[in-house]
């Protein structure tokens, strides 16, 4: 199983911009899809952005495309969510997950991909 140790999150006005950061171990030699998730009161918890571990892909959801840029260090071990001019429906516990796939497929980027995640952070925006 993967082990998270997710950081970043916090309070931000709304336009501001905040950045996450996941430092992973206990991955194997296969292929990853490592993902940003976010779940908002009462309601069902969503993909934001996902990302290869081996290859250089990724995707994000229309909603925060433009806004947030997902990166890796793999040498440190750690991905990276960058959001920009956040607004009040990006308030949210944010988590990273890491599962493990035969190669990257968009669909992956979705809550039951995921069987390893981090215990969340939250991120408000407010005005």
């Amino acid at each position: 199983e993967v082990h998270f140790v997710e950081s970043g999150g916090g309070w931000v006005q709304v336009g501001g911009s905040l950045r996450l950061s996941c430092a992973a171990s206990g991955f194997t030699k296969d292929e990853h899809v490592i993902g940003w998730l976010r779940q908002a009161p009462e309601k069902e918890r969503e993909g934001v952005s996902c990302i290869s571990l081996n290859d250089d892909y990724s995707w994000y959801d229309n909603g925060v495309l433009g806004r947030f840029t997902i990166s890796r260090d793999n040498a440190k071990n750690t991905v990276y969510l960058q959001m920009d001019k956040l607004k009040p429906e990006d308030t949210a516990v944010y988590y990273c997950a890491a599962e493990t796939v035969e190669r990257w497929s968009t669909a992956y980027c979705q809550p039951w991909t995921f069987g390893s995640w981090a215990q969340g952070t939250q991120v408000t925006v407010s005005s």
